[in-house]
Parts: C-alpha cells; structure tokens; sequence
C-alpha cells in the first residue's frame, strides 16, 4: 500500500492483510423508548452515525457492570469501522414480553467491506426503573450472534489489481508496478543537518518536511521513516543510497511509464475522497479504493477498477477461527487497449517538447486515433506517488500552463481551415475551380462600407487566381470571396453539417467547435475572415483531422475512436458531408502544397510519399493594426497512397511569431509522416 498526499494506492501484487477488531454495540438517540423496539431502533442509528458514546447509555445497568464505556466504545468502533459497516438496517420480526423484559427477533442488512450481510438475531431489553424506557441487555451476541464477549472480530483482505492501460502494440501507458519507497532511519543519519538538506535537494521538498516526519513522537532511532516516493528507475534513487542513513524499499503503485508525454491522455489515479465514496455507495469502493481523477484513467475506471477480496471471521480467544461471518472473492480490474501508438505518442511530444502546443495523428482511412499529445506535460506519476506543495504551486503558475490539455480544446485554426471553406463552395456551386479570380495586389476589401478594413495575403503570385493557386499560395483574399460568395446562412449551415456547434462523437471529451461566439454570424467582414479561417472559428484539432478525413473518403466525414479493436471497420460520422467531387478536387489541389515547389508545404515533400497538406498561420490579436499580438502556427497532412497504412498528422505551437509562423511545426510533421511504409 501506498499512501502519499492523502493518496492510498493498492498496487500491482494482492496483498493479505490481517486486521484484528474487538467488540462492538448498538445505540440509541434522544427519542423516547416506551416500547422494546424503539430502544433498538434507536440504538441503530446511533450506530449508523458512529456515536459509540450515546451507544452505551442505550445499554442497561446490568450491562454496565460487565463492560465499562471505553472498552465498549473500542469494541464497537474497532468491528464496524474495521470492516467497513455501512447502512445498517434491522428489522424487527417478533417482540414477546414478560413483565419488565421483553425479547426482540430482528434481521440486520449491512454493507462491509466483504459485501453484503446479513442475519438473524436476538436481544433482550429492560425496562428502566428510574426512566421508564427500555435499554438494551447487551453483550458481544448483539453484534454478531456467533460473537462470544472473549472471540475477535478479524477481517482478512486481498488487494485487486488495477487493470492496465496498454497501447495498440500492447505496451502500457498505466500499469501497476514498483516505486521506489525513499526513507530515512535516523539512528544511521551522520551529520544530521547537512544530510538533510541534501536529501531535501535532491527529492526537491522542503526540509521542515523532513524535519517534521523525523521529528514525530513515535519515530525511534532503528526506525524506517518513509519521506518520498518516487519512480524506481529514477536515476536520483543511486544518489540517495550514497548517504548514510537512507534506506530505499519497494513499494507497490500505479506507474505510467510515458511521464509527461501521455500525461494528459492517461490522467491519473488517487485515493477516493469522502463526498466520492458517498457517491459511489453500494459500488464495492472502500476508503482505500483509488479513483480515476482524470483522462483514460476516469474514462474507463469501471473496467479497470478492481473489487478487493475479503473475509470476516471470528476467532476464539486463542486465535482459532469459529465461523465466517462474510466473504467475497477478489476481482481484478481488466485491462483496456487503445488505438494509440506510443512510439508515434513519443516522437509528436519529444517535437513540441519545449513548445506549447498539441499534436493529433490519426489513420484517415479507420478513424483510429494514433496520438493525442498536449505539450508542455506534466508527470501524473507525481500526483500518484506525492507531491509536493511547492511542486503543485509551480505547476499551476507556470505560465506555460503544463495541466492545460491542448488537445481536448479549441484554437482559431487560420489557413488550414481554407479546404473546408474551398468543399463547401465547391458543393453549394458558388466556387468554380478553373475560374479565375480578378485578384491583384496584397490587399482587398468587398467596398468603401468596410473601411479601414482590408484581408491581406502574402504575396502576389503572379498566376492565375484558381482554387489550386490560391491553395498552392494561401491566398487569403481568395477564400475571403469564396465565403463572401458562399453566404452567411448557407455557410453556418454548411459547417453544422461538418459537426460545428455540434459534440464530437469521441470517447475521450474534447470542446464543441464553434463558428461564431453566439451561433451566428452576423456581417460580411466576419464572413470574409472566417473563410480563411480567421473571424469567430475556433476548431478542436481532432475535429479538424476528422473533418480533413472526408477529402480521402469521398466526403464522409469518418468517426475517430480511441478503443481498440480487433476488427478494423472505419465507421461515418457525417455521411456525404460534402459531395465525392468537391472532396476529390480539394484532396488534389492539397497535394499540390505539398509536391508544388511554390506550395507552402513543401518542406514536407518525402520522395515515396503522395502528401496532401495544409498551412495555417493564425493571427490573434485585438485588431487588424495591433502589432503585438501572437500566432499560432498549424500544419495538418496526410499520405493518400498508403492504402489501409495512412497517416493524418495535424500539429499546432503556439507563439510561432518570428519563428516562422506555419513552416515552425511543418518538420515536426513530416518527421512523423515518415514513419509511414
């Protein structure tokens, strides 16, 4: 077991332990006991609430006499709590009376942590000469008929397993493992202040934290005082085993082998709080469950949680066992097998590393998500084997924002965004690829009525202004027309139709992309901007990829899954989205940014490899003539000639200002698409 930060985690092996409990009690409320099973009734919510106290004024004098409170209040606490006793109910059968007596058949039903119980019982009560209510005759049978006042309550449990979140290749992004259990045993620490300063730096805590766990009144000198988990194959674990006095032992826990390059994909588990197991009452969650917080791991906690195995039993006062009272078979979680391709996971991270940005990669072909990376990380195994609150502190005014997920939001998308606009023009019959546009110089606006405001492009190219020069080109001012000729209506319709306003059928959450902040867009400015992926359009990337998925699948827009599967069967999301037409004539001219010498893409030419792409420089700032604000650099491409094998790659970095805009993640891209064979 391991506890961290109010953390307890079970890990890999079944662990067998044995926890001895004394005796136990009902109890009673305020309310008036005029009749025998009031007295019991109210003595079982006062057990329910955990009031031993009250519990034992319930009890009648003669039953004093035998046990005083604090050993009553320990026997009782000791046995429910040990065995997880909850929702304790009774009900009463049959009530005989005889004078001042009388005799109470009830049934109790309780949860424990070995599951279900129940039985049938008998106890008397009294009535009181001085209250005139009736107490309870108590003795060890009230808690469990069996329960002789000498014989132990004992619990036995064995750990389940967490199932294991493996990859397609059926390597593991969580699994249980080994930690390494770092600790101290005072009596071997020489030069005590020095040593702990160093340990402090090397675990990178404080040392009043040390300090504190040495100096607590049970540590003794032969003592092993456990002060930090962390990764068995962190190479810090032969640095700590140089100073005398610390002491490294194994401890069991979840481990997640990628660290910060899956962090937020897989999330990651701790110990399940109060109000979570109140939640979760009759799920077989114990207070030493773990709980999937986040990511994968909340995704599929029902299959991966396991359910501990227990058994209550009572012993005789010399430890023979006399009868079990309750037992449950352990059950081990299952594992879960995703779509993603952990060495495709690494390589996108280990690009974007020092960025901030997110990397999505699918097969345009099935659907399958291979990777779902949000850069800068963070390591999840730190929230499992205890951090720091400097650490926690660090992470969250970082202003790279490491526990932000990239992936599962929106950002404006800029060029990339220019295909969709050019499918739905093509589709509407509003765009006419082979026609040309009377386009000259860098900057355009529809009339006076804009006024200062104009769409710029980048160059002026020389050509004629068709859809494939102005895709070759990224001429803004182009799709600009396009959206303008399109129109407001028929556009916001268009791009519902391709899942906008719409949530993405995903397993894994992500944002809802949106074309306009309330749903509409409402002037031809905004509708210029938009067609080139400016105005109001904020797009989650995985959304982008899919929808690029039409232009190799004849304008079906394909689901994108994340659970593995055996069978590989591509499944539609949006049927016929655009026609096989507009879909087949974008898809040529995406080639082109890619093998064209003048494209924007072609950096990402790879000899063997028919590539179609799209660049896309976001701009965001607060107006056309602000200078300072910053861009987001995006490049989405795919292989068309690898069958069943391609491969969708849609990065996006943030801050690429001065860094060369789009053509900064290009490589980062093509590095990918050159995994493909």
């Amino acid at each position: 077991m391991i506890k961290n930060k109010g953390v307890l985690y079970i890990g890999i092996a079944a662990v067998l332990g044995v926890v001895l409990i004394g005796g136990g009690i009902f109890f009673m409320t305020k309310k008036s006991a005029n009749k025998p099973e009031d007295a019991l009734n109210a003595y079982v919510e006062l057990l329910n609430s955990k009031d031993y106290e009250a519990m034992y004024n319930a009890i009648s004098n003669d039953s004093k006499e035998n046990i005083s409170k604090e050993d009553f209040i320990a026997r009782n606490k000791n046995i429910y709590e040990g065995i997880e006793a909850q929702n304790i109910e009774i009900e009463v059968s049959e009530t005989s009376k005889d004078g001042d007596e009388a005799s109470i058949t009830y049934t109790t039903d309780m949860n424990t942590a070995a599951g279900d119980i129940s039985f049938q019982n008998n106890i008397k009560t009294v009535k009181d000469k001085e209250s005139k209510e009736y107490k309870l005759l108590w003795n060890s049978q009230a808690i469990f008929p069996e329960l002789g006042d000498s014989d132990k309550v004992r619990i036995t449990t064995k750990r389940a397993t967490r199932g294991s979140i493996l990859d397609r290749n059926k390597n593991a992004l969580a699994k249980d493992g080994i930690a390494a259990d770092v600790g101290i045993v005072p009596g071997k620490l020489a030069n005590k202040d020095e040593a702990i300063k160093t340990i402090a730096e090397i675990l990178e805590i404080s040392p009043d934290i040390i300090n504190n766990k040495l100096g607590a009144s049970y540590v003794k000198d032969d003592m092993f005082v456990p002060i930090k988990v962390i990764s068995a194959n962190d190479a810090r674990v032969k640095n700590l085993l140089t100073i005398p006095g610390i002491m490294v032992n194994d401890k069991q826990s979840r481990i997640y082998p990628l660290g910060a390059i899956a962090a937020h994909l897989t999330g990651y588990v701790q110990s399940i709080n109060a109000e979570e197991l109140e939640a979760r009452k009759g799920q077989n969650y114990n207070q030493n469950s773990v709980l999937g917080k986040a990511g994968l791991e909340k995704l599929y906690e029902e299959k991966l949680r396991g359910i501990d195995g227990a058994e209550i039993y009572i012993t005789d006062k010399l430890g023979k066992k006399k009868s079990t009272i309750a037992s449950r078979e352990v059950k081990n979680g299952n594992d879960v097998i995703v779509t993603i391709d952990n060495s495709l996971q690494t390589l996108l991270y280990n690009q974007l590393e020092k960025d901030k940005g997110t990397s999505v990669a699918m097969n345009p072909n099935t659907g399958e998500v291979l990777a779902l990376v949000s850069a800068p990380g963070y390591d999840p195994n730190d929230f499992v084997m205890g951090m720091s609150q400097e650490k926690w502190d660090s992470l969250n005014s970082d202003t790279n924002k490491p526990l932000y997920n990239r992936f599962q939001s929106n950002a404006v998308p800029g060029s990339a965004f220019k295909p969709i606009t050019a499918a739905i023009g093509l589709d509407t019959k509003t765009l006419d690829a082979n026609a040309t546009k009377p386009i000259s110089g860098l900057k355009w606006q529809k009339d006076s009525s804009w006024g200062d405001y104009f769409v710029t492009r980048v160059s002026d190219y020389g050509s004629e202004t068709n859809l494939l020069n102005a895709m070759v080109h990224s001429d803004n001012i182009y799709f600009a027309q396009a959206a303008l000729d399109i129109g407001k209506d028929k556009f916001a319709e268009e791009l519902k139709k391709l899942g906008f306003d719409e949530n993405l059928p995903f397993e894994y959450g992500v944002s809802t992309s949106k074309f306009a902040s309330d749903g509409a867009i409402k002037t031809d400015v905004q509708l210029a901007d938009s067609g080139y992926g400016q105005g109001e359009i904020l797009i989650n990337p995985l959304h982008l990829a899919s929808i690029y998925t039409m232009f190799l699948n004849g304008g079906n827009v394909l689901n994108p899954y994340l659970e593995y599967k055996d069978s590989i069967q591509a499944k539609i999301w949006k049927e016929n989205a655009v026609s096989k037409d507009a879909a087949d004539t974008v898809l040529n001219s995406l080639i082109q940014v890619v093998e064209n010498p003048s494209g924007t893409g072609h950096e990402a030419y790879i000899d063997g490899l028919k590539i179609a792409g799209k660049t896309g420089t976001a701009e965001i700032k607060a107006s056309q003539s602000d200078t300072t604000g910053t861009e987001l650099g995006w490049f989405v491409a795919m292989t068309t000639n690898k069958g069943n094998n391609n491969l969708l790659v849609a990065v996006m970095a943030e801050d690429v200002k001065d860094r060369g805009g789009s053509h900064y993640v290009i490589p980062m891209v093509k590095k990918a698409l050159q995994t493909v064979k």
